[in-house]
């Protein structure tokens, strides 16, 4: 009974006659679920689409193109005989109560979809122009005919609206495809600010009619229209509709671009093993894309895909919806097995993929963002999902392996040329984008005169046309790889401040190198700024340019400092930049680097360097030995060695994560090569490839 129980719970969870969507060979009894796909009969002709809406008379249905009734059956299944019993089965009926909550209970996706599609839309609908009441229509003398329209300022005789204060008529914008107009209207109204216009030819009997505001940049409606109309001597019971509407035009947009989009896939959907689609859960595109990529990498298939009933029967997780490992190996085999990815049936319009709702819920419990609705930010996706996977293999192989690599920073001291060498472990490179590399200056150049004569004229620019600088990915990693000069390095070899020049390079490739683009800086405001570029990624990239080789024969190392360099750093300028939001070791390195020389040269510096990789990182006098000088919090010391760690352990941990008691822990448990009592067997290994062409 326990193994009928414990199926019969999975089964809410997505799963039929296997364990959360994998074969469970080991569950002898479990809840069989039938459902009878029966084609459904169209009454008439297939509906027109009329208005631009959303579950409304007239409008686009949610369930159009569904040409099927599902009838679900359930029933008592015992293996491996087959045996069935019906649920209404009075020998099982009063045994299996839990059943009854069960199936009424709804699923993480069905709610999800509640939840997306909760109400309706209506592109129609609008709202009531602000300028109805107190519209200025001028006394000029002008009468517009019933027909025969042309713009005042072209040739035009289509696309025309009437300007409902002087009675101008021009013609509209340009269309998208370049159809349209030639801007006449609302060139008319940045002179004149008249903002009001009916487009003729969509005037009917009943007062209706296009009426766009460019006051308030929308279609609006005029419950004045008619008036407005009289003014200029239009009868509306004489007129006809003779044009499309905006709403008629849209949808028409509408259909053309889902004709042009199917055109353009020149091959049909592919199935089977490993071409398997995740759902978009209104927000989870981020995490989608990232999964995909991790999916489609050795380590994780082996760990989460090829083993995985082994996985289910070793696993004694008393809560699996928000077991790590059992829904990685969900997800995996959702995406892996092929299962899910299979030719469509007759009459279904789209795959429909797997919807990893348990999967999101699980990774985001907790966390201030992830957890949310909003749209977030893959990289930084990423870096979450390989802190919880680290904390999730202390115990077993880690396949984030294969993203570890280490970056070398290597400092000369400009007074002596002596130099120091030190190394961090990452798991994605930062690559600053270097805008004065584009390769189409003039193009970019010409767009953005173009963009300030619009603008000086009181137009938009078509969004529709943009030039963006191109930058080639090899002029980010130079860039990465770019000599930079350090003020207020302190060397040992003379005991005192100087300039060095610091350059950075990759002492490891690892087997799957993650490229971190920042495309985000700040403005003068301090406001953040998407950089609106595109680079250019090659097929094949050769990195050997960037390998670290250590200290070299002919170079002599920076002598060991003794004791700590004598330096202030003033908490008059470090409290401020910790007030505005910046973190305290970022702080200390503004007062640092600037010599304490105020506010303003500290924040100028923090602006500069806030894209930096290590910008929240301890603060280490440059020259100095983090190792050697690094002092633990004594209380935090006392606290982990409470739980049992060692102070080697402790100490190491305190100094990993600044010395913040929980973070400490945690870095343990996803560090166990931290355990080692020795300094050389805890240091970290790492793949290393060739980085260029096999």
């Amino acid at each position: 009974m326990c193994a009928l129980k414990h199926s019969l719970v999975l089964e809410k969870m997505n799963c039929l006659c296997t364990l959360i969507k994998l074969e469970a060979t080991h569950i002898y009894t479990y809840l069989g679920k039938k459902i009878d796909i029966t084609p459904t009969q169209k009454d008439g002709p297939e509906k027109k689409i009329t208005r631009l809406a959303i579950g409304v008379e007239g409008g686009f249905e949610p369930d159009d193109g569904k040409k099927y009734e599902f009838k679900e059956s359930y029933s008592i299944v015992l293996m491996p005989t087959l045996a069935t019993y019906s649920l209404d089965d009075p020998e099982v009926a009063d045994k299996l109560s839990a059943v009854k909550a069960i199936l009424e209970a709804d699923c993480s996706t069905k709610l999800a979809e509640l939840e997306a599609l909760a109400g309706t839309w209506d592109g129609e609908k609008r709202i009531v122009t602000k300028h109805a009441d107190n519209l200025k229509q001028l006394n000029n003398g002008v009468k517009i005919p019933s027909s025969g329209w042309q713009c005042s300022m072209c040739d035009l005789t289509s696309n025309l609206w009437l300007n409902l204060t002087d009675g101008a008529v021009l013609c509209g914008r340009k269309f998208f495809d370049g159809t349209g107009g030639n801007d006449h209207a609302v060139q008319h109204f940045s002179r004149t600010g008249y903002p009001l216009a009916v487009k003729l030819g969509t005037i009917t009997q009943e007062g209706k009619a296009d009426v766009f505001s460019y006051d308030e940049d929308d279609m609006v409606e005029d419950p004045n229209l008619v008036q407005h109309l009289a003014h200029f001597g239009i009868n509306i019971s004489a007129m006809r509709k003779t044009d499309k509407s905006m709403i008629e035009l849209e949808l028409e947009g509408n259909q053309k671009l889902g004709e042009w989009a199917t055109m353009q896939e020149a091959t049909g959907p592919i199935f089977g093993p490993g071409y398997t689609g995740m759902r978009n859960l209104g927000n989870s595109c981020y995490m989608n894309s990232v999964m995909q990529v991790i999916f489609s990498i050795e380590d994780f298939e082996k760990k989460y895909f090829e083993n995985f009933t082994e996985t289910f029967l070793r696993n004694t997780s008393t809560n699996p919806v928000q077991d790590f490992e059992i829904q990685m190996t969900k997800l995996g085999t959702g995406l892996l097995s092929g299962k899910y990815s299979k030719p469509l049936p007759e009459g279904s319009k789209e795959p429909r993929g797997i919807s990893p709702n348990m999967f999101k819920n699980m990774i985001s419990k907790g966390h201030p963002e992830f957890s949310t609705k909003h749209q977030q930010d893959a990289q930084e996706f990423f870096l979450h999902f390989l802190t919880t996977l680290q904390r999730n293999c202390r115990n077993s192989t880690d396949p984030s392996e294969c993203f570890k690599f280490k970056v070398e920073d290597r400092f000369e001291c400009g007074a002596s040329h002596k130099v120091n060498y030190t190394y961090r472990t990452e798991y994605c490179l930062p690559l600053p984008i270097p805008l004065d590399s584009a390769i189409n200056k003039d193009e970019v150049q010409a767009y953005k005169n173009h963009v300030k004569e619009l603008e000086s004229s009181g137009l938009k620019p078509d969004p529709n046309i943009i030039v963006r600088p191109i930058i080639k990915l090899q002029s980010c990693l130079e860039a990465f790889a770019k000599e930079d000069i350090i003020e207020q390095f302190f060397s040992s070899a003379i005991n005192a401040k100087t300039t060095a020049k610091k350059t950075t390079l990759l002492s490891t490739f690892p087997d799957y190198l993650m490229l971190h683009l920042k495309k985000f800086m700040l403005k003068e405001d301090w406001t953040p700024m998407k950089l609106d570029v595109a680079v250019d990624m090659p097929d094949i990239l050769d990195i050997r340019h960037l390998k670290g080789h250590g200290l070299q024969d002919w170079e002599t190392p920076l002598p060991e400092l003794e004791g700590k360099p004598d330096f202030y750093l003033d908490d008059a300028i470090i409290q401020p930049l910790v007030d505005m939001g910046f973190p305290l070791e970022a702080a200390k390195k503004a007062a640092f680097f600037t010599s304490n020389e105020g506010l303003d040269k500290a924040t100028e510096w923090v602006m500069q360097h806030v894209g930096d990789s290590d910008f929240a990182d301890t603060f280490v006098v440059p020259g100095t030995n983090s190792d050697k000088n690094f002092v633990p919090n004594e209380e935090s010391l006392s606290m982990i060695m409470g739980m049992g760690f060692t102070k080697t352990q402790a100490t190491k941990a305190l100094k990993e994560t600044n010395n913040e008691v929980d973070r400490a822990v945690d870095w343990i448990f996803s560090h166990p090569e931290a355990s080692s009592s020795t300094e050389e067997e805890s240091q970290p290994e790492f793949r290393d490839g060739s980085g260029g062409i096999p």
